[in-house]
């Protein structure tokens, strides 16, 4: 990254990050107090170096401080949107007009990294309700492009084929494990995938890269299958921001003027590149509940030269794990994404939930709900061997059939597929 370019990224954050300061200061109870707390004079932070005299501010604090951190009054709050309550209970983030002008902005300027144009359709393969930003955010950034929007949701493999038969879109906004339901579906039904109008992906919710950007096992079995152009996506809604990778699928790249990234070590110092850190956010432009130092529990790495497609922002690498979710299985480090990895690596098993408990002693312990594909003992076995191979330790394994699994996805919020639930004490 050139020494001008970083320079003029600086300038425009740092402007911004001024005015966030004297903003919260004035408007945020929880900033309020918190700089008070720690005697912290906004006027002294004039830098991005200088963010890391702030304390930083945790999931936890939104979860017990949801309202505190509100800057407006309430007839200002136009769409009231919600986490999915992966990590505990749901937060609520209110936005205002200014904040959906800004999310409209931040998803078209996602779509144009990912190659998109006004002259894409794409379908909408997720979830348009039940307080999910992610659905508005694709929808109002898709009308600022001018692309065709087919909002369909998610789920019902035969009508999203019937829907993609019928309407020719070029791209799909979707799940990638959906991905691979919907190329099992073409399949079973003698639909050749090659010849649909649908020439390339959004990936939202999970990882369809290795960290050194080659694709990892569930990229790999949609793309040989399917001449296909996936883009990986990384967002919450906290940040109300989105890292969206271009056609050269080296990482997501950062939008400097609405954003400001650090990744954080144990001790809340900034890591180098190419090194896991925490994803640490202050939001720039928001207006009902900005965001300061904010921990997202996301371990990332971050690349800082320049990219292939000539950008020269800062770029995230898929989520390598959450902080929160480690598990440390006897002896053995694991996050949930590579227990996602491997299960779909393994042909025997069709689906799956990884469920983490505490035992007796406090440790913890790996169960695995696996629907098989079928139920011999050689499918077992055969499961049972790959698993100790690959992890170098056996955890349990309960199967289940479809029915059964799905239950299990769909019994919290009912808006995300849930493939993993931590019952640790």
């Amino acid at each position: 990254m050139s020494s001008s370019t970083l320079g003029s990224f600086a300038i425009v954050q740092e402007q911004k990050l001024k005015q966030l300061l004297q903003y919260v200061n004035q408007h945020s109870p929880f900033y309020k107090e918190l700089f008070a707390k720690n005697a912290i004079q906004v006027s002294n932070i004039k830098t991005i170096a200088d963010l890391s005299a702030l304390p930083t501010t945790t999931k936890e604090d939104l979860q017990r401080r949801n309202d505190d951190f509100l800057c407006v009054d309430s007839d200002k709050i136009i769409e009231y949107a919600s986490t999915s309550g992966t990590l505990g209970s749901p937060v609520t983030i209110a936005l205002t007009e200014s904040d959906l002008c800004r999310l409209t902005l931040n998803e078209y300027n996602s779509f144009v990294c990912a190659d998109g144009s006004a002259g894409d359709i794409y379908q909408l393969m997720l979830t348009l309700d039940r307080q999910f930003m992610a659905g508005i955010a694709y929808y109002s950034g898709l009308r600022k492009l001018g692309a065709g929007i087919i909002r369909l949701g998610p789920g019902v493999p035969s009508l999203q084929w019937e829907t993609i038969e019928r309407l020719k879109p070029t791209g799909i906004v979707a799940v990638p494990s959906f991905i691979l339901k919907l190329i099992q579906f073409a399949r079973d039904n003698n639909i050749d995938i090659n010849k649909s109008s649908v020439k390339k992906a959004i990936c939202i919710g999970e990882n369809i890269r290795n960290a050194d950007f080659s694709y990892n096992i569930l990229g790999k079995k949609i793309t040989e299958v399917w001449d296909i152009k996936l883009y990986s996506t990384y967002a919450s809604t906290e940040m109300q921001t989105a890292f969206t990778e271009c056609s050269a699928g080296n990482g997501g790249h950062l939008q400097p003027e609405l954003l400001i990234v650090e990744l954080l070590d144990d001790h809340d110092q900034q890591v180098p590149p190419n090194t896991p850190g925490e994803v640490t956010i202050t939001t720039l432009g928001v207006e009902g509940m900005p965001l300061l130092r904010y921990k997202t529990g996301d371990i990332c790495m971050y690349f800082d030269h320049a990219c292939a497609c000539g950008r020269t922002s800062l770029r995230l690498s898929s989520v390598i794990g959450r902080k929160r979710q480690m598990i440390k299985f006897k002896g053995t480090t694991l996050y949930p994404p590579a227990l996602f990895d491997l299960l779909t690596e393994i042909e025997d098993v069709l689906d799956f939930v990884v469920e983490v408990y505490s035992n007796e002693l406090g440790m913890d312990e790996v169960l695995l709900h696996i629907v098989p594909l079928n139920t011999t003992k050689a499918c077992d076995n055969g499961i049972k061997a790959y698993l100790q191979a690959r992890l170098r330790v056996s955890p349990h394994v309960e199967y289940m059939t479809y029915e059964q699994l799905k239950k299990m996805q769909d019994q919290e919020t009912g808006r995300k597929i849930t493939k993993f639930f931590d019952k640790r004490i």
